[in-house]
């Protein structure tokens, strides 16, 4: 099946992939999401996660941005459920297509010593709620398709 592809490249010039792995972390009925300040949207909400350093694993770099930006330790389902890509411009001007893991999974304890990322701040949201304004299309049909997948029997 083919990877979508969300975004619309706004900028001229190349798009540089970026691998990336965010996480749906479901606690009390309630998922995760973070809100951050974006240079251009003002405060949007996205899953927690971001980019894949090297030698790491999607995985890893899903539960160690659950940490940094959230300060949430996390458990994580071994292989990502759905992947989708993201045109997205940084905060320093700098374009990507983010290439996304999304991983289900669940808290298992927070450490606020793991949280350094002081732009971020950990809400708890219903997760059709989140859905509406989740500010990435990509983190959207994520929580949708996991919705989707935690209501088939």
């Amino acid at each position: 099946m083919p990877v979508p592809q969300f975004g619309e490249p706004g900028l001229e010039g190349t798009y540089p992939d970026r691998p990336v792995a965010f996480a749906v972390l479901e606690r009390d009925g309630l998922v995760a999401v973070v809100e951050v300040e974006r240079f251009d949207r003002g405060l949007v909400l996205d899953l927690p996660g971001g980019g894949i350093d090297p030698g790491e694993t999607p995985a890893g770099a899903a539960l160690r941005e659950c940490g940094e930006e959230a300060g949430l330790v996390a458990i994580l389902d071994a292989e990502p459920f759905v992947l989708a890509d993201h045109y997205f411009l940084h905060g320093d001007l700098t374009v990507r297509n983010s290439r996304g893991s999304f991983f289900a999974g669940r808290v298992a304890g927070e450490d606020p010593a793991l949280k350094i990322e002081d732009d971020h701040k950990l809400l708890w949201m219903d997760p059709t709620a989140a859905l509406l304004r989740l500010d990435r299309d990509s983190h959207a049909w994520a929580l949708a398709t996991w919705l989707r997948l935690r209501a088939r029997p």
